[in-house]
């Protein structure tokens, strides 16, 4: 695979060789993909966490276990106005 790399880039790679982190541009473009995989898992496993949430929400609200937007934001009201408060 061949592949071209904008000048900032090849820069980029330049830099970390020279301050000896690394001692060849594979070495940081294998350090790039590996930190590429590692966010790429971690956001896949917080889209999981995030449908399973909206799942539990959504069977609460079937169960009318919901409260309104109005109630919701009366509450937050009311804390920022404690909080407001108690930073007098």
């Amino acid at each position: 695979m061949s592949i071209n790399l904008k000048p900032e880039h090849e820069q980029f790679i330049q830099a970390q060789i020279a301050s000896g982190r690394f001692t060849n541009a594979l070495e940081v473009i294998d350090a790039a993909l590996q930190l590429l995989e590692k966010l790429n898992d971690e956001y896949m496993q917080w889209q999981e966490e995030t449908r399973q949430k909206v799942d539990v929400a959504i069977a609460e609200l079937d169960r009318g276990e919901g409260l309104d937007g109005e109630t919701v934001v009366m509450q937050i009201l009311e804390r920022f106005q404690k909080a407001r408060e108690a930073s007098k």
